[in-house]
This record gives structure tokens, C-alpha cells and sequence, in this order.
């Protein structure tokens, strides 16, 4: 990995995904950008943003560069500074800095106008060329990853998020858990899924990754995995978020959001396009 961003505004989620980015910046040696965008309508171009944050926030910039700033073991923080869309222009910035992980913090309602998070995690999510880490603010962010839960369903984009979470339990030496979920009494799809499990343990030993293998069968597939995180105490769950179209934009689905809104844990979302990282 060399580049990690962090969608930043101020709001103590966001204090939390900075935090939990650090961590990552830490093993993986990438260097770490953390982005503000200034989504209001009035009509100023980037040169006004800078010279608003000059008088208006500068002291909170410098304030976050101080305070962790020397908790980066290989770079030094980059401030970078948008106007526009949120979650348009967080994508626009992971695009052109090739961003390996976008992290964002979740359930960022404060009820203050210009904390954006916790109505834009979807929506990064979606847009983000990249594999986007959700952090719950209430997350007790320790820093390190000891398992994680990558859940095997029917579908086949569901083994394409299992390269990118190999390279991540290979950085911390992680173990990853597979769980494989039936919902189904079709025979069929039962006999997929245990084939792409297969296909995924051989993976594993060619990566040289530890792991497990549990399976269940789940009446409710999104409670069913997020117990099992908590039985095995998992840091990390990863998953595909299937997309659904809405006019000219992309939406998480409901089964991507009902994990980002429900784990306790971090949440590595891949989407089906992103199968080069």
C-alpha cells in the first residue's frame, strides 16, 4: 500500500477514523492524507476556501497536525482542502492520489451543520474508487487486527474482496475467519458456496494466510454474522457492498448498510469494480 486517505470534518468520528488510519499508516509504511470539503452552496473557488480556513479553522488544522502528526511513523500528514459535493469530492481526491483505503467515520450526526460523516459514509462508500474502512465514533480503536471475518455467500464477486483482505492480515499478521452462511435448503447454492469456501482456503495457503472456517445455517444472514464477529472477536469484517442505482447515482444496498449501521467493528467494503486492488 502507499497512499491512505481519510475523509475528515472535525467531528469526533472522524477523530476516530484518523485515528484508526494512523494505525494502518504505521504497518503498511503508506503515506496518509486527510481531506476537508467545504459543502456549502455559496459560490467561492478553492482560493476563498483557503483563505476562509486562514482566519475561520487554521488554529483546528494545526491543532490536528500537532496532535497527531507524531504518531506517524513514516510520513508526515497531508491537509488537503476541497469545496463541493462531499462525497464527490472525497472520491475525486482518492482518484487522483490513487488511494489504496478511504477511511470514514459512521453515525457522524452532531447535529452541528458542518459535521458531514454520518450523512455521507453511504455515499462514500459508494462513489469511492477504492475500498472504503467504516468506523463506528463509540469503536474503541486499539489499533490492532488480530482476525477477520470475511463472510462467503452465493454470489460470485463474493470471493474478489478476498485478495485485498489477505494483504491486509498479511501487514498485521491477522487471521482471517471464514464464514459460510446457508440460507437456502436449494442444494444448488448450497454447493456453490462450499465450493468458493474451497477455492478460498486454497488461496489462503497459497498466501500463506492462518484462517478458520465456520459454517451455519442463518434465518437472518446480517445478525447471523454480525454474533459471529463478536464470538470470535473480530477487528475487522469485510465485505462486498452490492449497489443500487438511483438516477445518476450509486446507493449501498440494504445489506451493506445494515452492517455498516449495526458492526461494533470496522467495516472493509469492496465493490465488484474495484477487483485490481
Amino acid at each position: 500500500m502507499k497512499q491512505l486517505l481519510v475523509a475528515f470534518d472535525f467531528s469526533s468520528n472522524a477523530h476516530k477514523a484518523l485515528t484508526y488510519a494512523i494505525h494502518f499508516a504505521n504497518k503498511t509504511g503508506a503515506n496518509l492524507g486527510l481531506v476537508w470539503v467545504d459543502n456549502s452552496s455559496t459560490p467561492d473557488n478553492l482560493h476563498n476556501i483557503d483563505y476562509e480556513l486562514r482566519i475561520e479553522v487554521k488554529d483546528h488544522f494545526q491543532e490536528i497536525e500537532k496532535k497527531y502528526g507524531p504518531l506517524l511513523q513514516h510520513c508526515k500528514l497531508e491537509i488537503i482542502l476541497r469545496k463541493g459535493k462531499v462525497y464527490n469530492e472525497i472520491a475525486m481526491v482518492a482518484r487522483k492520489m490513487e488511494a489504496d483505503i478511504v477511511f470514514t467515520g459512521t453515525h457522524g450526526v452532531s447535529g452541528f451543520e458542518q459535521y458531514w460523516i454520518g450523512s455521507n459514509a453511504y455515499r462514500i462508500v459508494s462513489n469511492a474508487p477504492c475500498p472504503v474502512i467504516t468506523i463506528r465514533g463509540d469503536y474503541d480503536c486499539q489499533g490492532c487486527i488480530k482476525k477477520i471475518l470475511l463472510p462467503i455467500d452465493s454470489t460470485l464477486e463474493t470471493k474478489q474482496k478476498l485478495p485485498f483482505t489477505c494483504q491486509i492480515a498479511k501487514y498485521f499478521d491477522a487471521e482471517v475467519n471464514l464464514l459460510v452462511l446457508y440460507n437456502t435448503p436449494i442444494s444448488v447454492i448450497r454447493k456453490r458456496m462450499i465450493s468458493y469456501a474451497d477455492d478460498a482456503r486454497k488461496s489462503l495457503d497459497e498466501m500463506n494466510v492462518k484462517y478458520t472456517v465456520n459454517e451455519f445455517e442463518a434465518d437472518n444472514v446480517i445478525s447471523s454474522i454480525l454474533n459471529h464477529s463478536q464470538l470470535i472477536g473480530a477487528d475487522l469484517i469485510s465485505i462486498m457492498t452490492e449497489q443500487v442505482a438511483a438516477t445518476h447515482n450509486q446507493f449501498l444496498g440494504p445489506y451493506a448498510q445494515q452492517l455498516i449501521n449495526n458492526s461494533v467493528v470496522p467495516v472493509l467494503n469492496f465493490k465488484s469494480n474495484q477487483s485490481e486492488y
